[in-house]
């Protein structure tokens, strides 16, 4: 008979050596053999050891909803084809007691210690809270450096938008968030054919600055200097408003929320074709406005804030 697990009991597990338990055991074949191991004792670049830094030990955290259960035993089985043989997802990092540099080091897989499995009560009282809460602890804690620092938690539980969630929880260091989405969708097949890639539509007139006459030229040419200036002014004599988004010291033990909030794609996509513009740039700037007219309203009487507000808004109008 299975047990249902509580928010509390969760709590208490992550701080435990074993952690969560995974529906079933699957092992990877990984061995001395593969090709993963010609790759042994690099060390890692520069900005990855900046995430190992005091201070700056940076998770990417992510979550997926989708319309049906999730079969954790599918996903597990892919993942030991696809995730487990990339090297950085399959590699140790392990610090030189000699030199104190950080290196690659391959080693086997075991995918039960990366994908947790919990058992959630089904007549839970509030499953979007639940999922939240849960997301809020993994951000206060942290991947065991003994295996590849990578896991992923599968919520088959009910909620508002989706039958079930997976929640992605990466350690920076293993790549920025380009890379990790191109491996995502490496790891997912078409829903028409099992066996094809998904392929992204390509916009041939689409460019990444959009000049249309000198004057957008003058325009984008001035913000840039307008921003490089506030940039050498807030190094040197100019300080940041104080908002809840300025990190001061310990700002990294804090607690983390995640809000989720769901939007009409029909919408979104009626925004880019009367800009012209690309979906990430109508998520992007609504997300700024957004912010930027709570900051306002909350903390109004800085005029750098409303300065910078004002600049943005200008440039992201004259260069999309």
């Amino acid at each position: 008979m299975k047990q249902s697990i509580s928010l509390s009991k969760y709590r208490k597990s992550m701080g435990s050596s074993q952690g969560l338990k995974s529906l079933k055991h699957i092992n990877t074949t990984t061995t001395k053999d593969d090709p993963r191991f010609e790759e042994e004792d690099q060390p890692l670049s520069p900005m990855a050891r900046l995430f190992h830094e005091p201070g700056s030990n940076v998770y990417i955290v992510s979550m997926m909803g989708c319309k049906t259960k999730i079969n954790p035993d599918v996903i597990k089985q892919n993942l030991v084809h696809s995730l487990v043989r990339h090297p950085r997802f399959s590699s140790l990092q392990v610090t030189d007691k000699e030199t104190g540099n950080i290196k690659w080091v391959p080693t086997n897989v075991n995918i039960d210690n990366h994908v947790i499995v919990p058992e959630i009560d089904p007549n839970i009282e509030s499953a979007d809270k639940f999922v939240e809460d849960y997301i809020s602890d993994l951000s206060r804690s942290s991947i065991d450096r003994s295996q590849p620092l990578w896991d992923l938690h599968l919520l088959n539980i009910k909620t508002t938008d989706a039958e079930g969630t997976g929640v992605f929880r990466f350690h920076h260091s293993l790549g920025d968030g380009m890379s990790l989405m191109t491996l995502l969708l490496a790891c997912t097949r078409q829903a028409s054919d099992t066996d094809a890639l998904p392929t992204l539509p390509m916009n041939k007139d689409s460019a990444y600055i959009k000049v249309t006459s000198v004057w957008s030229v003058l325009v984008m040419l001035w913000n840039s200097f307008v921003a490089m200036m506030m940039f050498v002014c807030t190094g040197l004599f100019l300080k940041d408003t104080e908002t809840p988004l300025k990190g001061s010291a310990g700002v990294e033990n804090r607690p983390r929320r995640f809000v989720r909030k769901s939007v009409s794609l029909a919408d979104v996509k009626a925004v880019k074709n009367a800009m012209n513009v690309t979906l990430n740039d109508v998520v992007l700037g609504v997300t700024q406005a957004g912010l930027s007219r709570y900051l306002n309203y909350r903390y109004g009487n800085s005029l750098i804030l409303h300065t910078l507000s004002k600049r943005s808004r200008l440039t992201f109008s004259s260069v999309f």
